[in-house]
């Protein structure tokens, strides 16, 4: 491909955007494609999503789009940003701004026509090329050179740039793990260093947001080094230990890419905090404002649930129903990776094999009712749900074999009623 020009991609000539960018660049209005699409498809990535650049205002945005049929939405509409829907396509569309005040959170911004403006108020040189609606590169940041040398980069004063946005310390080290070399920028380094003590301006949401996004990229060893390395680390996650990333992260992930484990951010994490330390993994939890579900996730990866190669079918059919297949998949990965013991490959065969039919189990059903019970002449009550449980146990250690009439019979022979 034409350094130069990504006309040749297919997905720049799918209609959705041809249509798009022909609304957008007819009466005096100009439109490009802007970032994210641009940069992946010089690094020969996948593109996913497509971001485009207008000195249209988001009213006319609106209007234009509207006008042709397509849904158009403001999200963001202080900022200039227009969801624009055609078909299945959807498309991010921002009027060219400058940023006039900025407080390291949020910006109060003004709508401009100067493309070397909007340019410079972006975050890094990779994140700031345009396309025009022929396909031609236009590089006003020297973003080009940086793709192809792989330096995440701050455009102009780095220090600036963070103070924007403290956001920005973060982004720093999530695109240095996606598409950075072997190491960082070291004058983005030092200022994100400078400024880390603000990261605690930032809300929870955003930074936890930020560090899922890091912690999904192929390899985020490096990255999380630094941030370790460079004290900010100690900000965000001061549960991690540089020595688990050296250790349990690197052996996690080389075991992801062996059997093509898709990166679970929440398994990484609980690879680089020492196990079994309630107290960390809740203060963790609260600080970052985990959901209920990441909470539960977390903590039961942590937790001493006694999985091993010598653990039997059986007995792992029953922590599979009483945990979930989610969470002991993640046990049996993270045994893999954190084991004291090196597997040898017989050992490590069965973890791979119970692996295997913990990831294709399905939950059995369990075959009795309240009314069955109700019908032994119990009245609605605590007995009821006592009765249930103890014969959901009965059920569990028979591999889940007992039918509805064994447990029923079960119930009667052994008068369970009257415990």
């Amino acid at each position: 491909m034409n350094m130069l020009s990504i006309a040749d991609e297919k997905w720049f000539h799918s209609p959705e955007l041809t249509q798009l960018l022909r609304l957008l660049n007819t009466q005096g209005g100009t439109a490009r494609i802007v970032g994210g699409a641009i940069r992946d498809s010089l690094m020969n990535l996948e593109v996913k999503d497509i971001d485009i650049a207008t000195t249209l205002s988001p009213k006319d945005v609106m209007q234009r789009a509207q006008k042709a049929g397509l849904k158009a939405i403001p999200i963001g509409i202080s900022h200039g940003t227009v969801k624009v829907f055609s078909h299945k396509r959807i498309f991010d569309v921002t009027t060219l701004r400058n940023d006039l005040v900025t407080d390291g959170r949020h910006a109060q911004v003004v709508f401009i026509d100067d493309w070397s403006i909007d340019a410079h108020r972006r975050d890094f040189t990779i994140n700031a090329l345009y396309a025009d609606c022929d396909g031609r590169i236009i590089d006003l940041v020297n973003g080009l050179a940086d793709i192809q040398t792989r330096t995440v980069r701050f455009i102009g004063n780095a220090d600036e740039r963070i103070s924007e946005d403290y956001l920005r310390i973060l982004r720093f080290f999530r695109f240095f793990a996606h598409y950075g070399g072997k190491r960082p920028d070291f004058v983005g380094l030092r200022a994100a260093i400078r400024a880390k003590n603000n990261l605690k301006k930032l809300s929870a949401e955003r930074i936890w947001l930020e560090m899922k996004k890091l912690l999904e990229a192929a390899n985020p060893v490096q990255s999380i080094f630094w941030m370790c390395r460079s004290g900010i680390a100690e900000n965000i996650i001061p549960e991690s230990r540089s020595f688990l990333i050296k250790d349990h992260l690197i052996r996690l992930i080389a075991e992801e890419h062996k059997f093509g484990w898709q990166p679970d951010p929440l398994l990484r994490l609980a690879a680089i905090i020492p196990s079994h330390d309630v107290v960390r993994v809740t203060e963790l939890a609260k600080r970052l404002r985990f959901s209920s579900k990441e909470k539960v996730y977390l903590f039961l990866c942590q937790q001493p649930v006694t999985i091993t190669q010598n653990t039997s079918i059986t007995e792992l059919n029953k922590l599979l129903y009483q945990h979930g297949k989610h969470v002991i998949a993640a046990k049996l990965k993270i045994f893999l990776a954190t084991t004291a013991v090196p597997l040898n490959d017989k050992d490590k065969a069965r973890i791979i094999f119970l692996l295997e039919e913990t990831l294709k189990w399905v939950k059995p059903v369990f075959p009795l009712k309240g009314s069955d019970i109700l019908a032994f002449g119990i009245l609605p009550g605590k007995k009821v749900g006592e009765s249930l449980s103890f014969l959901t146990e009965v059920w569990i250690d028979s591999n889940f074999q007992l039918s509805r009439e064994d447990l029923l019979k079960y119930a009667h022979d052994f008068n369970i009623f009257k415990r």
